[in-house]
């Protein structure tokens, strides 16, 4: 699975572990309560938690905003840029 890394922005911003605002987002695999799936422009991200409710998402604006308590945020599939040799190396 392929993600553009030059559509836009990707920012996450978390406050007191109860807010949780993301840019770059393009769709919403699947959430519930415990867990919220989010396909960005840099990857899929997980968001694990408690209570957790999707407050707002636009797909146009590629914002998603999350509301519970969150105790864990995971990049999944992420593009990888080669390893340490090859970008030391070029």
């Amino acid at each position: 699975m392929a993600y553009d890394e030059g559509s836009g922005p990707h920012r996450l911003t978390l406050e007191d572990r109860q807010h949780l605002i993301l840019t770059g987002v393009t769709d919403v695999d699947s959430f519930d309560e415990n867990s919220v799936l989010l396909r960005t422009n840099r990857g899929l991200v997980s968001v694990r938690g408690e209570g957790l409710q999707l407050r707002s998402l636009s797909t146009e604006g590629g914002q998603a905003a999350v509301d519970g308590t969150v105790t864990a945020i995971v990049y999944e599939g992420a593009p990888r840029q080669g390893g340490f040799l090859r970008r030391l190396l070029g």
